[in-house]
């Protein structure tokens, strides 16, 4: 069967980008290994950070508040509620490049941030002790996206827009000749003119049949939610917070309607194959303490592990985004290597992916990502 586009993976950057490629008029199939939204992959677990003020570099700026617009129409396009304003507090020392990167994108584009000091911070949230030599950055516009239900939404405007989704179905082969894209799955072959790969841990595998290697690295990862004292770290009063600390940079979410205090720690990880089985939540013995010691020591008024998962990063060395088209065909973008940090922008990485495929260029700027860079 022929289609104007083929999404190799519809997680959410992929079903962002199907939406937006049916809605602009293109005949459109999804297709991926599982049933989105699933667990299988890096989107699952319920809850994703946006912030604005970015640490990792002002420019992802302008597409983290475009992917804010597009959040917030996506909730008027389908009357559910995706975002939760709980503002975002960062935490660190006010002299690292991740503190001084936020501080000046706020600047750079007028965004609210106040800088407080240790005892500031930890004067107006009690359920927190941060060292005196830390500072705490908090964006009371950022917060929290329900990311199951984002991908949901996507999902159900796709199929409203005409798109066609095939679940449980592994691509096998994938290849371009004469600018027409053919997919073979286990039981069927599908043609197209046009193809986006936005795979996952599964890209690297993928690209490497259209002879394009690149240097991504799926790591497994881990995240956990503890009992909490609800008059504390509840999400009317509480923020979600990344910190940078001697040990590592972790994260985490306010106790949403009772379910605990939801915490994760973003750097490190093992490298995984994401074809085979990877240890669950609580095999490995360094899942519970290390994020148990970062709770003793920021927010020991939190109380006992209720339970915890398993997720997917994809790294790139520079754990900057790939958001391109292939070097040898126009007619494929990939988007992938979103390093842990690259949920909050499906929206907007949707947007793009559609965008380079129907006119071959888009007007945000993805010079940072391209893939030249590792040449």
């Amino acid at each position: 069967m022929h289609y104007d586009v083929i999404v190799v993976g519809a997680g959410s950057m992929g079903m962002a980008a199907g939406y937006f490629l049916a809605k602009s008029g293109k005949r459109t199939l999804l297709i991926d290994s599982f049933n989105p939204p699933h667990n299988k992959g890096s989107h699952h677990g319920e809850t994703r950070i946006i912030r604005h003020a970015y640490g990792e570099g002002v420019e992802y700026v302008p597409l983290a508040l475009k992917a804010q617009e597009l959040w917030k129409d996506l909730e008027k396009k389908t009357g559910k509620q995706l975002f939760i304003q709980t503002g975002v507090l960062n935490a660190g020392l006010k002299d690292t490049d991740f503190t001084q990167n936020i501080i000046s994108s706020s600047k750079a584009y007028s965004l609210p941030l106040e800088v407080l000091n240790s005892s500031e911070v930890n004067k107006r949230w009690p359920g927190i002790t941060l060292p005196n030599m830390y500072v705490g950055c908090f964006e009371p516009t950022s917060g929290v996206l329900k990311s199951v239900e984002c991908i949901e939404a996507y999902r159900e405007l796709a199929e409203q827009n005409g798109a066609t989704i095939l679940t449980n179905s592994k691509v096998k082969e994938l290849s371009v000749h004469d600018k027409r894209v053919t997919v073979k799955t286990e039981k069927q072959t599908f043609t197209a003119d046009a193809l986006v790969v936005s795979a996952g841990s599964w890209s690297g595998s993928l690209l490497s049949m259209l002879d394009l290697n690149l240097p991504l690295n799926p790591v497994r990862k881990t995240f956990a939610w503890f009992d909490a004292d609800e008059n504390l770290y509840n999400y009317k009063d509480f923020p979600a917070f990344s910190f940078e600390t001697s040990q590592g940079l972790y994260y985490g979410f306010p106790s949403i309607n009772g379910s605990g205090l939801k915490v994760g720690r973003h750097d490190g990880g093992e490298t995984i194959n994401p074809d085979e089985a990877i240890p669950e939540f609580g095999e490995l013995e360094e899942d519970t303490t290390d994020l148990s010691q970062f709770l003793h020591d920021y927010m020991p008024s939190t109380q006992q592990l209720k339970y915890g998962k398993t997720c997917m990063y994809t790294r790139t060395p520079d754990e900057d985004f790939i958001i391109d088209l292939h070097p040898n065909y126009s007619n494929v973008a990939i988007a992938s290597g979103f390093s842990g940090h690259g949920f909050k922008f499906s929206s907007v990485v949707g947007q793009i992916l559609s965008e380079l495929i129907i006119s071959g260029r888009t007007n945000q700027n993805i010079t940072p990502f391209s893939i030249n860079r590792f040449k």
